[in-house]
């Protein structure tokens, strides 16, 4: 299964999202290019352990199952699966390149991260393996919504 931690497959999403520019339009959804760059960010900063948010309480009933679905094969992310609370972006504008670039630089963090005490809002307690798959369906995710 395609992982971050490939750098070859981490090479291809950053390659993709060099493509995003302030024309950027979605697909599908609600974000414009900025609200996505700035929720992606917000997204790698959770799950290179450097933000903690409370584990919703959906996530506690459901979390494993789901993340059980995300990981256990190649599928996609369909489209507008709801966005956790704490990684929807208000903010309706801002600066589009230097999100872009915050989020290439997050991507490069991986290989140098252990990624061992990760703790995903929704899904819980999460394997290197798992953010490993995650963050490259989420990644891919997103730039499939931007066409990229």
């Amino acid at each position: 299964m395609k992982s971050i931690f490939d750098s070859t497959t981490r090479a291809g999403l950053i390659e993709r999202i060099n493509t995003l520019n302030e024309n950027s339009t979605s697909s599908w959804g609600k974000m414009n290019i900025y609200q996505m760059l700035k929720h992606c960010t917000v997204y790698e900063e959770m799950m290179l352990g450097k933000n903690r948010y409370k584990r919703a309480f959906i996530g506690r009933l459901f979390g494993k199952m789901a993340l059980k679905e995300f990981t256990q094969d190649e599928s996609l992310i369909k489209r507008n699966v709801p966005t956790l609370p704490e990684l929807k972006v208000k903010a309706a504008h801002g600066d589009v390149t230097a999100e872009r670039t915050k989020w290439v630089a997050l991507l490069e963090e991986y290989p140098n991260t252990a990624c061992t005490d990760i703790e995903h809002s929704f899904f819980g307690k999460l394997t290197k393996e798992q953010v490993g798959i995650l963050v490259y369906k989420h990644t891919d995710h997103h730039l499939r919504q931007f066409n990229s």
